[in-house]
């Protein structure tokens, strides 16, 4: 039985991690630190979880703020939890691709430096779970190594930079706490179910034909030979749950990506057929989509993020061996993209009128 702290609740992988672990009844007491103005949405997160699992497991929801010393929290309290053990889970950040520079740095690299801090000064931690991104290879192409973390020449985005600032300052406590980095691909809905909590990623893909299926033809965006990586989050929170009581997962950097991804553009028509029961034809340059949506205005109409078509001549490959030796006999897989594709699509036509599952654009 352990105690859990983490940040980055009430959002979906926190809130996920936390249902897991509890379900599994590893869970002595858990610990979450919010912004004030989060505290009452993780108070009721909090107490559907419990009512969900039908538990009673004490689940301290404590106000502050990553980026402050001490987290923002009171001396009196930091006092009590350096008294206790813990298993600190950081998932806080911003995750958006188009977040400006100055908001990514202050919560994805200082809210990690305060706390590492946290963990450095603590008398007791039995597990530091970090949530990187595989993406912090940023433009380097080709084969991606889990036991490295070299500088790109270039970054797609603040979002790459700022985590791959933030993991190497966590890559340092590795030589004295028992640190595991989580680098997932690009995440997407529950496997079997589909279910999400909002429509990015590879949501924007479905946004875009969805407002595009009045069109006699929907057309491929460029030509790309690239592979995309998205991993369904069932498979980000059973692996991590697992790896978090391996003792073999401490002191290594785990990508949790797709050991059989499919190219972008299978990916695409596939979703084209899902969607609209027609295959795509003909192609829109990557020049002139790009043009495009350098209009925020067309961006909010076809719910899609510019910084997206990045991504789709990005050619590189992401090493699983750490994952796959560490994981092996448990039966944890990466379930298929394309079988995934009926469900997410299910899930995304009964919620897509729902302003709550589509992030704003912009």
């Amino acid at each position: 039985m352990q105690t859990h702290f983490f940040t980055g609740f009430p959002g979906f992988i926190a809130t996920e991690l936390i249902k897991e672990l509890v379900g599994l009844g590893e869970v002595e007491k858990l610990y979450a630190v919010v912004q004030a103005e989060q505290v009452n949405r993780a108070k009721d997160k909090a107490a559907l979880i419990m009512e969900e699992l039908n538990v009673a497991i004490p689940f301290d929801i404590i106000v502050g703020d990553i980026t402050k010393t001490n987290l923002g929290i009171n001396g009196e309290l930091i006092d009590k939890l350096n008294g206790e053990t813990l298993t600190v889970w950081h998932l806080a950040a911003i995750y958006d691709l188009a977040v400006k520079a100055e908001i990514a740095w202050e919560v994805n690299v200082e809210g990690t430096r305060q706390v590492n801090e946290f963990v450095r000064n603590h008398s007791s931690i039995t597990r530091y779970m970090y949530f990187s991104t595989a993406y912090v290879a940023g433009k380097r192409e080709g084969l991606l190594l889990e036991t490295e973390l070299l500088r790109p020449n270039a970054f797609k985005n603040h979002y790459e930079e700022t985590k791959f600032e933030a993991e190497l300052l966590v890559e340092e406590l590795k030589a004295n706490v028992p640190v595991t980095i989580i680098r997932p691909g690009i995440v997407r809905g529950h496997s079997q179910t589909g279910q999400t909590i909002k429509f990015d990623g590879p949501y924007f893909f479905m946004n875009m034909i969805d407002r595009l299926k009045w069109m006699p033809i929907i057309p491929y965006v460029g030509k790309t030979k690239a592979y995309i990586n998205v991993v369904p989050i069932d498979y980000i929170i059973n692996a991590t749950v697992f790896l978090s009581s391996k003792v073999e997962a401490a002191g290594q950097t785990v990508h949790l990506t797709d050991p059989s991804p499919h190219p972008i553009e299978e990916i695409y028509g596939a979703m084209v057929v899902e969607l609209t029961g027609k295959k795509p034809k003909g192609r829109l340059p990557l020049v002139l989509a790009k043009k495009g949506l350098s209009s925020i205005r067309l961006q909010r109409k076809l719910g899609v993020e510019a910084e997206t078509m990045d991504y789709l001549i990005w050619n590189a490959a992401f090493d699983t061996n750490n994952a796959e030796r560490l994981l092996k006999g448990s039966g944890i897989t990466c379930v298929d993209f394309l079988e995934s594709i009926p469900s997410m699509t299910a899930f995304y036509e009964k919620n897509k009128a729902n302003p709550d599952f589509h992030i704003k654009i912009g």
